[in-house]
């Protein structure tokens, strides 16, 4: 009884046996094939790549200004009267030239009366002056006392100031007349009238405004922040979009010193030429003022960029059998302008990064490269993937 059951155990087990031998029994020929299969299952993405060089970046701040005329003035009537002049609008003026003259009827009766008055004067004085001329050797001789000689004094210092004063009434009546004339201060154009001819006008009051176009600025406020990166000599670069006028290049001619604290800025200048009278007073600028110029670095677009919870990355075009393929590469960021970053560690010169088809990539996906650019500088677009060749190198 028992011997029967242990044979029956023994032939349970050879049974269990059998069946794990033949599990573990080499693959037949159709194993490669399987192989083959998953490898060709692989997903292929299609990308451009951009092939790192050393690259110059600028980190520019962009702001928003204003063109001002280096030489605008408005300019005030320094007497009261009536406008008899006004040079026309538009007009070319050189330095000096006669913008707007007032009636002078009265100015010049003032000024001969005054005349009249120093003549009247003068003659009291020298016939004074001779008076105590002929009177001082009596006076030494003590021919006259002291007391009628001190009289001749007093006289003639009374003639003399009134002289004086006398003077004085014609140089200022001289200068009423003058100021019914208004001059240009620099070489202009009228740009503006503030009054009309034969209008009865006040001292003090606006008349007539001059520009000179030769010599523009533009006035631009500058975020607190960047107060110790901007100075005077700070490269800048203009751009007039709105207008058709070219870009300029110029640096910084003044930077203010006080912080407005409502905006929290500062001011600053950057003088243009403006031989050809293109830029007008009042014109909005787009100011980009380099806060820094980094060299040979390494430069990519901001869209290529990834971001996750881990951290950011890009990924790199690898070597492998199939061709190349993504390597998912952890960076750390610098600057960023323009739609470019700098990136100051991860990446090396050489290596080529996916700058178009990176949000459909994963890690160890296959690349059917479209494009690979070898430019020194790119720019993205912020609203697609795509990239445009600013310089070549």
């Amino acid at each position: 009884m028992h011997t029967h059951g242990w044979i029956r155990l023994s032939a349970l087990t050879g049974l269990v046996v059998l069946v794990l031998l033949g599990g573990c029994a080499p693959p037949d020929a159709s194993a490669p094939a399987s192989d083959t299969a998953l490898a060709a299952a692989k997903r292929r993405v299609r990308v451009e790549l951009l092939e790192l060089r050393p690259t110059r970046f600028v980190d520019w701040i962009e702001l928003t200004g204003s063109l001002e005329a280096e030489r605008d003035v408005t300019l005030s009537a320094q007497a009261s009267g009536t406008v008899e002049y006004l040079a026309p609008l538009g007009s070319q003026v050189k330095a000096g030239a006669v913008l707007a003259r007032l009636n002078q009827t009265l100015a010049r009766a003032a000024l001969k009366q005054a005349e009249a008055q120093l003549a009247s004067a003068r003659a009291a004085y020298e016939l004074a002056l001779d008076n105590f001329r002929r009177q001082e050797p009596l006076f030494r001789d003590s021919i006259i006392s002291a007391l009628e000689f001190e009289n001749v004094r007093t006289q003639r210092d009374q003639a003399e100031a009134q002289l004086r004063l006398a003077e004085a009434a014609v140089e200022q009546a001289r200068k009423q007349l003058a100021h019914t004339v208004i001059h240009a201060p620099f070489a202009g154009t009228v740009e503006a009238h503030f009054v009309d001819e034969g209008e009865q006008i006040a001292m003090g009051q606006s008349v007539v405004r001059l520009v000179n176009l030769q010599q523009m600025k533009v006035r631009a406020n500058v975020p607190e922040r960047y107060a110790r990166d901007i100075h005077v000599g700070t490269r800048a670069e203009l751009r007039f979009q709105a207008y058709g006028i070219p870009p300029q290049q110029a640096t910084v001619t003044f930077v203010g010193n006080a912080i407005d604290p409502a905006s929290r800025t500062f001011p600053i200048e950057v003088q243009l030429d403006n031989a050809d009278r293109q830029l007008k007073p009042a014109m909005v600028a787009r100011v980009r003022l380099a806060r820094q110029v980094l060299d040979s670095v390494v430069v990519v677009p901001l869209p290529a960029v990834v971001r996750d919870e881990t951290g950011t990355s890009v990924f790199v075009a690898d070597s492998s059998a199939e061709g190349p393929v993504a390597r998912q590469r952890y960076v750390t960021l610098g600057p960023s302008s323009e739609g470019l970053v700098v990136v100051t560690q991860g990446l090396r010169f050489g290596e080529k990064v996916v700058v178009l088809g990176q949000n459909d990539l994963s890690d160890g996906d296959l690349l059917d490269v479209l494009q690979t650019y070898t430019v020194a500088a790119l720019a993205a677009d912020a609203t697609t993937d795509s990239v445009r060749t600013l310089q070549t190198p």
